[in-house]
């Protein structure tokens, strides 16, 4: 059994997996490779970048591999076996690793998630912990298999999701599943970690996030609409349209009382001030705090309001 810390390939592609390799390269693991997504238009700007993955590695002078495709790729599985890693970890890649590249390291291949498995297993389950309600989610270590997240758990860690909307909330989670992954390296390198087999019974999966659903119905709760706004922000971005115009909402706050308003048509805007756009909704009121116009950043209503103005009226 080796003594040395094991050579690592890193395999992540969005800002989630970025922590979790500054963590193990700092630590002073050999990382033979980083496999990332391929360079993409990516941004408002219209220009051709790396993933957030590829630009940490790419700052580190560390050896970047973008495959356009993992599955039957010859080359690219010719270049992993190559470098012989004893580990490879993944963490938001964007692509389900095929059985030659699983096999292909002695400890095997292990998967950062973000949500406590087997709940929310797949592509957003940051967001859909939001759009949920979960006052609790987490990270999980597993051993990876050729199933969608449902390999064995090493070890998983909490955290309270406390108003954060998910570009928060996928910071924190990062921050977390990084520490998790270095405080269980070693067991993972002796053959000593945990192995849990998942509970298939209580498997929840979080699809993808549709642009659409960030469409704002005012028919909902204030609490739901909140809820919505959080798990939508920064993307695809949550918004409603008023005048044939799609305005973004970036914060927003269900209120604590009614304010009298019951008789007032969801969808009707009470009150407009440097507090935000008071909003009637099914049950309550929701408080727009921040918005971005067409062609603008987000900003303030408050700010908004210095220069501008938002009619009153129904949303």
């Amino acid at each position: 059994m080796k003594t040395c810390k094991p050579a690592i390939v890193y395999m992540g592609s969005a800002d989630f997996a970025v922590p979790a390799l500054e963590a193990i390269y700092e630590a002073g693991y050999e990382i033979p490779y980083v496999v990332t997504q391929p360079d993409r238009v990516r941004g408002r700007g219209g220009r051709v970048m790396s993933t957030p993955v590829g630009v940490y590695a790419e700052k580190k002078g560390l050896k970047l591999l973008k495959p356009e495709r993992i599955k039957d790729n010859g080359e690219f599985a010719l270049a992993l076996k190559s470098a012989a890693p004893d580990l490879i970890v993944v963490a938001a890649y964007g692509k389900i690793l095929p059985e030659l590249i699983l096999k292909i390291p002695p400890l095997g291949c292990v998967n950062i998630h973000a949500s406590l498995l087997p709940e929310y297993r797949g592509a957003a389950p940051v967001q859909r912990v939001i759009l949920d309600g979960k006052r609790e989610t987490g990270v999980t270590l597993i051993y990876m298999s050729e199933g969608l997240d449902s390999g064995d758990i090493i070890a998983s860690a909490k955290t309270g999701t406390s108003g954060m909307d998910a570009g928060e909330l996928t910071e924190a989670l990062a921050r977390l599943g990084a520490g998790l992954l270095l405080e269980k390296l070693p067991l993972i390198t002796d053959g000593t970690a945990p192995r849990m087999p998942q509970d298939g019974i209580r498997a929840t999966y979080a699809d993808k996030i549709e642009k659409d659903e960030g469409c704002l119905s005012f028919g909902r709760s204030a609490e739901e609409i909140e809820l919505r706004v959080r798990a939508m922000t920064p993307a695809p971005g949550a918004y409603i349209m008023k005048d044939g115009e799609k305005i973004g909402v970036t914060r927003a706050r269900a209120l604590d009382k009614d304010e009298g308003q019951e008789e007032a048509a969801p969808g009707t805007v009470l009150n407009v001030s440097a507090k935000g756009i008071a909003v009637r909704a099914k049950d309550g009121v929701v408080l727009i705090e921040a918005i971005r116009m067409p062609g603008r950043k987000a900003m303030p209503v408050a700010e908004y309001l210095k220069g501008n103005s938002f009619d009153a009226g129904s949303l």
